[in-house]
């Protein structure tokens, strides 16, 4: 497999540290013994961003901060600014992402002063008028999310992942996330009454009907646009972390080996460690030292690192 190629500019090209168990620019593998690539950045990928190629990414995916929480770690963004904070940022990766590219979208209103804050619907307006496309909304149900009460609703059990893409034709991979038929097809399927062997349309009068026999001989199915993932993962250093499964299933629909996955707020590094698993390659963002730090410790050692630091703004960041 040949080594795919991520075009940077001089500049950040002349940012590469390399040491210890992680390999230099200077020591490219040979492209006929490909390895997968995990390119970390140190900086605000509102800067990042702009010295990445035009169409050169397959998949992004992320958790931007919250809306004025989480503030310990990351500065807190107001509700009412959310939207403007963003769209420079949305607007930079339209333009990194390939036409046949897709972009994920992790996030979820606050409650403010008891509502739900509406930013989110309105990035949605404002990011379509960019040249977005809303294709599809998932989402993540935390089979074990945290407890809570609240005199005027119950606990958040779920997120939003919101799809964007810059065109309808878009690589999709729909195989490699289905699920096995489960225990009910042994038995419903045994014995098919007549309307099991033809269409049968919804009484309803929805246009939507089924056709049992179809489901005959097989083992597996496509999945619904719900994610029933629990909120555990291996990272307890990062105050927002999301488990490996999630990336990993986007990843797997939307990108095949080799191709090139995107975080500009790389965090805890979740979505680099699920590409690398999956044999992606991919380029994290994180504006906060100690966290680039940890992923740079994290990162497999048999794989292909390059690490992008700025000395002159984050003097705690050391390559070791």
């Amino acid at each position: 497999m040949d080594m795919p190629n991520i075009q940077y500019t001089p500049a950040h090209r002349s940012k590469i540290k390399s040491g210890g168990r992680n390999t230099g620019v200077e020591n490219i593998p040979h492209r006929s013994c490909y390895l997968v690539k995990a390119d970390l950045i140190l900086g605000d990928c509102r800067e990042e961003l702009k010295e990445l190629a035009d169409n050169s990414i397959d998949l992004i995916f992320t958790s931007p901060p919250y809306a004025d929480n989480r503030t310990n770690n990351y500065v807190g963004i107001n509700p009412n600014k959310y939207v403007e904070w963003f769209l420079p940022i949305s607007k930079q990766l339209l333009r990194v992402l390939k036409p046949t590219g897709t972009f994920i979208l992790n996030i979820k209103e606050r409650a403010l002063n008891g509502e739900r804050h509406p930013y989110v619907i309105e990035l949605i307006l404002e990011m379509r008028k960019q040249g977005w496309l809303w294709t599809e909304e998932y989402i993540w149900h935390k089979k074990n999310c945290y407890p809570g009460k609240w005199p005027n609703r119950f606990r958040d059990a779920w997120e939003r992942l919101l799809q964007f893409n810059k065109s309808k034709r878009f690589n999709m991979y729909q195989e490699a996330v289905m699920v096995p038929m489960g225990e009910w097809a042994k038995t419903r399927l045994r014995n098919l009454s007549e309307t099991d062997q033809k269409r049968d349309n919804s009484k309803a009068g929805s246009g939507f009907g089924k056709n049992v026999s179809k489901w005959v001989g097989r083992d597996k199915a496509y999945p619904t646009n719900v994610l029933h993932v629990a909120t555990e993962c291996s990272n307890k250093n990062h105050c927002a972390t999301f488990p490996m499964a999630l990336p990993e299933w986007f990843i797997k629909l939307f990108t095949k080996e080799g191709d090139w996955i995107l975080d500009p707020f790389m965090g805890s590094g979740t979505t680099i460690l699920a590409s690398q698993k999956v044999k992606r390659n991919s380029i994290g963002i994180e504006v906060l030292p100690e966290y680039y730090e940890m992923v740079k410790q994290n990162v497999e050692p048999s794989k292909y690192l390059r690490l992008f630091e700025k000395r002159n703004k984050y003097e705690k960041s050391k390559t070791k």
